[in-house]
């Protein structure tokens, strides 16, 4: 009888003893919890994570966020061109919003691509194959855009009718670190002026405020390379009767100039002839065409940028061309089948994938 009672008693005795240990506390069954639960917000997090790139209709996915674009300054095609694009990236790329950051021009812009401040960038030929800074070597095109013109402001009446009639005058050559005062220094160069001896009075001004100095009678003349028409040359030819100064005979001098100072530019035409038409700038007086100086400009990015990101922001670029072109007519030469010539810079492999895609 004992026994039968033992046995209908000891299971129960068993199962209620287990019980009392299994809600005791234990620390290794607490370490496991929370290992999961930290798992498990892992995953969550990269579940997420990847739905912020990836949930992209056409599958080209790509990082949401805030991106500089470097443009130059005020008054400059650089700027009205960065001003046009935002509105197709915020259209196309659903998250991302393009930051305008004003500069000194090409050269800084580079500067800043480099070292992060910005992602995006237009720099010309000449001062990407003139840049040295720290990560140069890092440094991508997404595609050439328009090129850009040297123009060498004068007044109607002024007595200068070359390069070398700048002797003795105040010239506004430039932002320091803008792609103006680097090619003005070289045309300097090859017309063999030197301001080192004080041949001329350069003065550092950019297009923001050259032209009323050169209105005012503060300077002699102005240079400044840009797409066609640039505003600020379009409204003082509106206020004051000025001319453009022939530059186009020194493309050779100035080519040989860069391959000699530049690696980037060896084997590279950087500098061409190449002529403003008289509908750029029709109240110029005489309202005639002028040979100048061309140069290619190339928007820029770097080699860590993630690649769907530079394809998405490629095809926003080429997409865009006509919009832009009604505004800033340069930007009509936007072309694929010349966009991917970036010399002296390699793709960007994201723009590659983008040019392989659309091509016929």
């Amino acid at each position: 009888m004992a026994d039968s009672r033992r046995l209908r008693t000891l299971p129960g005795r068993d199962l209620v003893r287990g019980m009392r240990q299994s809600t005791r506390w234990n620390p290794r069954w607490s370490l496991r919890s929370r290992a999961v639960r930290l798992l498990l917000a892992l995953v969550l997090l990269t579940a997420a994570g990847c739905g912020w790139w990836l949930a992209t209709p056409d599958g080209i996915s790509y990082p949401r966020g805030t991106y500089g674009l470097a443009t130059g300054s005020n008054g400059g095609v650089y700027q009205r061109y960065g001003d046009l694009l935002r509105p197709t990236l915020d259209r196309d790329l659903p998250g991302v919003t393009l930051r305008l950051d004003a500069s000194a021009g090409g050269p800084d812009n580079l500067s800043r691509i480099s070292d992060g401040r910005d992602t995006f960038g237009i720099a010309t030929a000449d001062a990407v194959a003139h840049f040295t800074g720290p990560g140069a070597t890092h440094l991508r095109s997404l595609g050439r855009l328009y090129d850009d013109y040297v123009q060498l402001v004068v007044p109607s009446d002024s007595p200068i009718k070359s390069v070398g009639d700048l002797r003795g005058k105040r010239v506004g050559t430039g932002q320091p670190g803008s792609g103006v005062a680097l090619i003005a220094q070289r045309v300097l160069q090859v017309a063999g002026i030197s301001v080192a001896k004080g041949e001329l009075t350069a003065l550092p001004l950019g297009i923001d405020v050259a032209p009323q100095q050169l209105e005012e009678g503060r300077i002699d003349a102005f240079f400044w390379s840009g797409g066609l028409p640039s505003a600020a040359v379009s409204a003082l030819t509106a206020q004051h009767p000025v001319r453009l100064v022939p530059l186009g005979g020194l493309a050779t001098q100035l080519d040989a100039l860069a391959a000699e100072e530049d690696p980037g530019a060896q084997n590279t035409q950087i500098y061409r002839t190449s002529t403003v038409p008289a509908s750029a700038y029709p109240l110029t007086v005489p309202d005639t065409a002028v040979s100048t100086l061309a140069v290619a400009n190339l928007m820029v990015t770097r080699d860590d940028v993630p690649t769907g990101l530079v394809e998405r922001v490629t095809a926003a670029i080429i997409d865009s061309r006509d919009v832009i072109g009604q505004k800033v007519h340069s930007a009509q030469m936007v072309d694929i089948r010349s966009a991917i010539y970036t010399d002296p810079l390699p793709l960007a492999e994201g723009a590659r994938r983008y040019y392989q895609s659309v091509k016929p």
